[in-house]
């Protein structure tokens, strides 16, 4: 089995499979009122939707940054909704040639937006092609091969780009500059998931006691598609093995079957954070010897399993290396070696 394989069957990751998209849209809130949580972000996108409406002028481009699950597609069809305006849908790996952008672009409406998901991972050319495109609403072509080569400007309607990304440094300054507006997406605490499970479990129609959405929201890693994905897992548990309700000890026992700890984390952050300890003496240890001794991507460590573990405190990132805190060793049920400063 291949490791991004691995990555789409976790409970717990934070990426979407397509199978799981209708899943999720079933569950988006349309309107900045039902969004829970990010509450200074929605403060100011309040603001910059209502400013733009009171000018009668297209929203100004947004960028979207955060760790996947936070709710960026989410707040891209939100923002569309509350401005009244059209949403089109892209995202930066289908876009493979300047003709793919331009059907795109000359097919705008006035004040539409357009959603550019992973738009850290455009090529250059496709860039280069936006930059003209979000500063001056116009397309520029070239027409031709060689000393008969001509450029052809098209003027376009106003439109709003909204990009999304979870690798801002990977963003040319460029790219970045021709934003308006850059929001961050932060984590959410465990009372907006419970809110989150208790309105999704809702539009479900599924009976769900509050102490079962606590339940969940505590292992959910602080992430509202992860949140969402255990409690539609619950909900087959309790199909199959309760009375169709969710309670909390229904919860408790499918996410023992799901082999999700107290925590949050699943038999693969076990094994990174038992690898790096049993294997490397807790670290110092490189992310290609990480990589290679877990069998998973470098990028996947890195984008996927690193950043909860950073978060909960579990290992520190130096300069030689990654190191196990005390904290993984107690977690996992070790004994913690003599002490080191950069286990703390």
């Amino acid at each position: 089995m291949q490791p991004e394989q691995k990555i789409k069957e976790r409970e717990v990751s934070a990426e979407a499979p397509n199978e799981e998209r209708a899943f999720e849209f079933s569950l988006r809130p349309q309107n900045l009122r039902e969004f829970v949580g990010q509450p200074k972000l929605k403060e100011n996108l309040e603001i910059l939707i209502g400013a733009a409406k009171k000018r009668g002028e297209p929203i100004e481009h947004v960028l979207l940054c955060g760790n996947p699950g936070l709710g960026k597609t989410t707040l891209a069809h939100i923002i569309a909704n509350e401005a009244g305006r059209n949403i089109k849908v892209t995202s930066g790996p289908a876009l493979e040639r300047v003709g793919d952008l331009a059907a795109i672009l000359t097919n705008l409406e006035e004040g539409d937006v357009l959603f550019i998901d992973e738009i850290h991972r455009l090529n250059k050319t496709i860039e280069e092609t936006l930059y003209p495109a979000m500063e001056d609403a116009a397309l520029d072509l070239i027409v031709g091969k060689g000393p008969a080569a001509r450029t052809l400007r098209l003027n376009l309607n106003r439109f709003t780009v909204i990009g999304a990304t979870t690798r801002m440094s990977l963003l040319s300054g460029p790219l970045r500059d021709r934003f308006g507006s850059t929001y961050q997406l932060n984590f959410y605490t465990n009372e907006d998931l419970q809110q989150i499970i208790m309105r999704s479990a809702k539009i479900l129609s599924i009976e769900t006691d509050f102490n079962a959405a606590e339940l969940i929201a505590s292992r959910a890693r602080r992430t509202p598609r992860v949140a969402n994905r255990l409690l539609k897992r619950v909900r087959d548990f309790t199909q199959m093995r309760g009375d169709g309700n969710i309670d909390k000890k229904i919860t408790e026992n499918a996410l023992t079957q799901l082999e999700i700890d107290a925590i949050g984390l699943d038999e693969i952050d076990r094994r990174i954070l038992h690898t790096i300890i049993t294997k490397f003496d807790g670290g110092p240890v490189g992310l290609s010897a990480l990589a290679a001794a877990t069998s998973e991507e470098i990028a996947t460590i890195e984008d996927v399993f690193e950043p909860y573990l950073l978060q909960l405190g579990l290992i520190n990132r130096t300069p030689r290396g990654r190191i196990a805190t005390v904290r993984a060793y107690e977690h996992l049920g070790l004994k913690p070696p003599p002490s080191n400063n950069q286990l703390l």
